[in-house]
């Protein structure tokens, strides 16, 4: 979806089938022609969305567009903060079986991105924000409801929930770019889009609490109102963005246009690959319900390559897209959220398990984000902007960010007050997130062809959100490994230290693919007197 190409329109956002369409590949080239002609007649024609809005137009459509971010966090943090009491509802104490609550959400919103962008290349961006939000909405309430039933209910409603923002997040990226032509105010809109991270899991985290004071079923139940009026919201505020103006007809066509074969074999991959690390504290490494999803899992990641790259003709990743900037920039974006998805975790059992506060007071030890998240989207716009630091080094400042939190946390002594490294690393992780999302997208647009936009956006939030979960994984095997007796604060502290180390492990890789990025994008400026690399 060439989302940072596209002019908005005022056409419906319904597509038509006109006519059969032909997917051969001798016809690809003749295709995209055409639509750069058609595009090139709209450009003619009409004018950005953004230029013909009011400001308080403007103003309601971006907070409706950056509602997915926010709430995506919202529903994270909301229920990190609520495992103690959600658990008990259930009579679950077990930390890594709680942690499917959060893994498990994360889990699906990462690994549905990519195949929710290519929905909203077919169906208009708009349509499946919409769709996003009446999902998010529905398993809301059933995650709600799952207290009349039992813990397995509650697990499946998370990981259903989590397909939700996964549809919302690709096709809100798409709609900003779709509506806002290249400039400072662009870069400024995709600024606020990640600042909203962290303001939003502080959010989900204070009514979530409040709302627990009651019940807890009732923070679920509130986010699904908020959704529910925020699709039809959508509805106005939201301008158009057309789908495809050609639907294939057939259902071998709509399957090579929608990639089934590549889709089912990537998202299982993923799935089955990540329940192998969140499941392994619960089961053990040594029994079949782990291990075989490992080996299904990697072999599925196989399949998927092979397809991709000989047998799909319109892959869901083409690995033309794929270039050596992006697997650097893919793999700090997935290290630095994965020590995110670490720190939030332990820290909050931290506070909670061994310092003894309630979710309402952890979640005001949180609060400091919130200012630190203002500035950090403040920071990184005017980095981005007008100062015109590079993104390169702009993302080597996040991973710094991220790797200095997370170490404050992990050595912080469990009787040292507030005001010291627990306060400091609230302050500081929120650049490494508000810094890390803008210049990761910002690269990859420089980095992919024309044609591989809305791709290239797509692929930062599926490792954003997949390498929370996968942290969560990886720093529970540990966890469990390391911890001493459940029943004993000494024991559990134990365990949690072991997962931030995880999280510092991960946050100093992806400081190192940083730097060696950087190095990388830098050595074309010694010589030829920085006429290259300038867009690093």
């Amino acid at each position: 979806m060439a989302a940072h190409e596209s002019a908005a329109t005022t056409v419906n956002d319904t597509p038509r089938s006109l006519h059969d369409h032909d997917d051969n590949d001798s016809n690809d080239d003749s295709h995209h022609q055409g639509e750069i002609l058609a595009n090139t007649a709209s450009h003619a024609s009409s004018v950005w969305a953004a230029q013909t809005m009011s400001f308080p137009r403007e103003a309601i459509f971006v907070a409706v567009v950056c509602m997915a971010q926010l709430l995506t966090q919202s529903a994270y943090l909301g229920t990190l903060v609520l495992l103690r009491p959600i658990g008990e509802s259930f009579g679950i104490t077990s930390a890594p079986r709680l942690a499917w609550l959060v893994g498990g959400y994360s889990l699906t919103v990462g690994t549905f991105i990519l195949f929710s962008g290519r929905l909203g290349d077919i169906f208009g961006y708009k349509r499946m924000l919409i769709i996003g939000y009446a999902w998010f909405s529905l398993w809301s309430v059933v995650a709600g409801l799952s207290v009349y039933a039992n813990y397995t209910l509650a697990v499946f409603a998370r990981v259903l929930q989590g397909i939700g923002p996964a549809i919302c997040l690709p096709n809100a990226l798409a709609i900003f770019g779709a509506t806002y032509p290249p400039g400072h105010r662009k870069a400024m809109v995709f600024a606020f889009f990640g600042a909203v991270a962290p303001i939003g899991g502080v959010l989900g985290g204070v009514f979530g609490s409040l709302l627990a004071l009651a019940w807890w079923p009732w923070a679920n139940w509130a986010m699904a109102i908020v959704l529910a009026v925020l699709a039809v919201i959508a509805v106005w505020a939201v301008p158009p963005c057309p789908g495809a103006r050609v639907l294939p007809k057939g259902l071998k066509a709509w399957c090579e246009t929608l990639d089934v074969p590549g889709a089912l074999a990537g998202v299982v991959a993923l799935v089955l690959f990540n329940f192998a690390w969140t499941q392994a504290p619960i089961s053990g490494w040594a029994t079949a319900t782990v291990l075989v999803p490992l080996v299904l899992g990697l072999a599925l990641f196989g399949v998927f390559a092979l397809f991709e790259f000989k047998y799909a003709t319109r892959p869901l990743l083409p690995f033309s897209a794929v270039n050596s900037d992006v697997a650097f920039v893919l793999g700090a974006v997935a290290c630095g959220w994965a020590t995110f998805g670490i720190w939030t975790l332990y820290l909050v059992q931290i506070l909670q398990n061994v310092r003894g506060l309630s979710p309402l007071l952890t979640v005001a030890w949180f609060s400091p984000v919130t200012i630190a998240g203002a500035c950090a989207a403040i920071v990184t716009g005017k980095l981005l902007g007008p100062w015109q630091v590079r993104p390169a080094l702009v993302m080597t400042m996040a991973l710094a960010a991220f790797t200095t939190g997370v170490a404050l946390t992990a050595f912080a002594p469990v009787d040292q007050v507030y005001w010291g490294q627990i306060f400091v690393s609230m302050l500081i992780m929120p650049f490494g997130m508000d810094m890390s999302f803008p210049a990761a997208t910002l690269i990859l647009s420089d980095a992919v062809g024309r044609k591989h936009q809305g791709i290239g956006a797509s692929l930062v939030n599926t490792c954003v959100n997949y390498g929370i979960a996968l942290g969560v994984g990886f720093a529970g095997t540990v966890d469990s490994q390391v911890h001493g007796p459940e029943d004993t604060k000494t024991g559990m502290l134990k365990g949690f230290r072991g997962g931030l180390y995880i999280g510092l492990g991960t946050a100093g890789l992806g400081l190192a693919i940083c730097l060696v990025f950087l190095f990388k994008k830098s050595r074309p400026t010694f010589k030829d007197g920085g006429k290259s690399g300038e867009k690093a």
